[in-house]
């Protein structure tokens, strides 16, 4: 269930100044604070309703949730355009009274029967209040601001959950009393929350009544419309044919399968631990506010860390957590956990989206992006009618243990084999997406929260990018003009670049850099001039021509900074790669050839004449050779080290079959696309 992060505080008072937008995000809030308020109302009604029994405490919450499935896969794909041929802002005012209505009759005729039939009816009309809302959104905002506005809609909608909770929670304290003064049977936690629920509907029938300008409404089929079984079959084919992207799915899937488990099971979970409606109200809070956690500060603090190893990590050890909460006893360290646990999720949820975002082309983005939202909320509505059916299945259970006894329900039993899948799954997804496979996982942690390179997984682009590196007199500018001529052979647009020097500002600051007269520059000050030229060079050059598709090549990159002015001058690697990555905005080569040479050998090579660089004695020469070889050993994927004493030839033919994997798959991504 996708819990966005909110938008910048700046963005988010510019679209609600808009006083229409802002009275339909008035509505929305509301009614997305009533449906997560009727959620946990029925729920709270189904286990009252079976009177202690707990195997029907059980299936009765799990039909809740199958009934609340059942309307989105029969009128899903048909509720959207049929709501598009109505005016959409009667139509909105319509349902909301009408979903009042049937909420407000749940208490009053509080039986299994009515509990079931409402809520369908109530999601039924959701289906058809939800497309309305969504196609008066661009109508209300200016195009400039709509990605604006769909923030902060994804905030009303989600957002609401903990505050729906904490209402519960309140409202379960208040009903004890009222109790005294009413019957049990009008004035119960869940009926209160119900009586609330459908006032929240009326008022949000009122707030659109007052909106002037909506439009009434077309018969145009979005991709919102789309049948869902369309929809996956189309995400399928494509999402299998790729490694990264079927394994981001697949552990997407197992973030939401964990927690859906305590979601579905919190209920009858928070009764095993001898505690009321408060608690259940505080428990599932407290998932939503662990996904805000996670979502919002996961990516903060995590942000060195590459993108492939924490989504599997973080599935991982929110998995762990649940397997923990499942053998917990006390209420306070089980709210602890479920904190941690949603926290977790948030991070591999927020990740996963991140990557799907990076790592799909643009063409079949939007189909990619409605197979994965289309099986999470199967998956997740599945798992929450499931879990609790298998609780009940499981039955309570009391173990003695000489004078120690302890109860262990299927409550607990159930989340404990959720955790156990989930942490499989997590495994698997962290095996199958590592992109580091030599390097442990501790080793990756250390270098991430230094800073090192490799931190940040860049963005996907359409081109290719190879960057050489090496020691002076490997031979670099003669391999890249020879594999540009290659590549261009079989029909690739290439561009030849270099640094520093391949923008007419690079002339300049090559110049100060490696003319003798210049003279000592201090170590920071060379870096920072490096770091400039790269700068402007990835901006005016390499990003414009991967865009494009093309092949670029440069000679030199970031690598030779952190060599260079990292070892060689005896800075921290990890500080320079960090300038240099701020000023790429964290644009990586696809494949980075190192031309080993020993330094001596090199030094030779470079002529009678040595420029600034060259001038430097034997010894820095060999730190930069050795710290090549040592960046070579922290990402095997994207370096290929070459042994630059062979022949010219033999390095070009090397250079050539490790390329020619790169042309094939960027081939297979553009058949693939079509």
């Amino acid at each position: 269930m996708p819990y966005p992060g909110a938008p910048a505080q700046a963005d988010s008072r510019s679209v609600l100044s808009i006083p229409a937008f802002r009275k339909l995000w008035n509505s929305m809030a509301f009614s997305s604070f009533g449906d997560w308020l009727g959620l946990l109302a029925t729920t709270a009604l189904a286990q009252q309703l079976a009177g202690g029994n707990y195997s029907k405490a059980n299936f009765a919450i799990a039909g809740v949730f199958i009934v609340r499935l059942l309307p989105a896969v029969i009128l899903g794909p048909i509720a959207g355009v049929i709501a598009d041929r109505f005016d959409r802002r009667r139509l909105m005012i319509v349902c909301d009274i009408l979903r009042f209505g049937l909420y407000l009759s749940i208490p009053l005729v509080g039986n299994y029967f009515w509990l079931y039939t409402a809520t369908v009816l109530v999601e039924s009309v959701t289906l058809f209040w939800s497309p309305a809302k969504e196609a008066s959104v661009p109508n209300l905002v200016p195009k400039n601001k709509l990605e604006s506005a769909n923030q902060v809609t994804l905030l009303a909608s989600y957002g609401t959950a903990p505050i729906a909770a904490v209402m519960f929670s309140l409202l379960a304290l208040f009903a004890g009393g009222l109790e005294k003064i009413v019957s049990h049977r009008y004035a119960s936690t869940a009926d209160l929350a119900l009586y609330i629920d459908a006032i929240s509907f009326l008022y949000t029938a009122w707030v659109v009544s007052r909106i002037k300008g909506l439009p009434k409404g077309g018969v145009s089929k979005t991709a919102a419309n789309e049948n869902i079984a369309t929809s996956l079959l189309a995400g399928f084919k494509f999402v299998s044919k790729s490694k990264i992207i079927s394994g981001l799915i697949f552990g997407m899937l197992g973030a939401f399968f964990a927690a859906g488990a305590v979601i579905g099971l919190a209920r009858t979970f928070v009764g095993d631990l001898h505690a009321g409606d408060a608690a259940y109200g505080v428990l599932f809070g407290s998932v939503f506010t662990g996904l805000a956690l996670g979502i919002s500060a996961g990516p903060k603090l995590f942000s060195q860390f590459s993108r492939r190893r924490i989504f599997g990590a973080s599935l991982a050890v929110s998995s762990f957590f649940l397997i923990v909460l499942a053998t917990i006893t006390n209420l306070v360290l089980a709210i602890v956990f479920v904190v941690l646990l949603g926290a977790f999720a948030g991070l591999s949820w927020v990740t996963g989206f991140t990557m799907l975002g990076l790592e799909v082309e643009d063409e079949v983005r939007g189909r990619t992006f409605a197979f994965v939202q289309s099986l999470i909320r199967i998956s997740l509505v599945l798992v929450l009618a499931v879990a609790p059916v298998i609780a009940a299945s499981i039955g309570r259970h009391t173990y003695h243990f000489g004078r120690y006894t302890v109860a262990y329900n299927g409550a607990a039993f159930t989340m404990f084999a959720a955790g156990v899948i989930g942490l499989a799954v997590g495994v698997l997804s962290y095996h199958r997406m590592k992109d580091r496979p030599s390097v442990s996982l501790w080793s990756d942690i250390k270098n991430a929260v230094r800073g090192e390179l490799g931190g940040i997984t860049g963005a996907t682009r359409s081109g290719i990018f190879i960057s050489f590196e090496g020691g002076e007199g490997s031979g670099k500018s003669t391999q890249t003009k020879l594999l540009k001529d290659y590549l261009e052979s079989i029909g690739e647009t290439v561009l030849l670049t270099r640094e520093p020097g391949g923008t007419e500002l690079g002339v300049k600051i090559r110049e100060i850099l490696l003319a003798n007269e210049t003279g000592h520059i201090s170590p920071r000050g060379e870096a920072l001039l490096y770091a400039a030229d790269r700068a402007h060079h990835v901006y005016s050059m390499i990003k414009p021509a991967l865009d494009a598709g093309s092949v670029v090549i440069t000679d030199r990159y970031i690598d030779s900074s952190i060599a260079y002015q990292g070892a060689g001058r005896v800075l921290a690697p990890s500080e320079v790669a960090r300038i240099s990555r701020w000023a790429t905005e964290s644009l990586t080569p696809t494949l980075t050839f190192i031309l080993d040479l020993p330094a001596e050998i090199g030094l030779k090579r470079a002529g009678a004449n040595p420029d600034r660089l060259e001038s430097e004695p034997l010894a820095f020469h060999e730190r930069v050779r050795n710290e090549f070889l040592n960046l070579s050993n922290i990402d095997p994927e994207r370096y290929a080290v070459i042994d630059a004493t062979q022949s010219i030839e033999a390095i070009h033919d090397q250079i050539k079959e490790r390329v020619s994997h790169l042309a094939l798959l960027k081939i297979n991504s553009a058949k693939l696309q079509k």
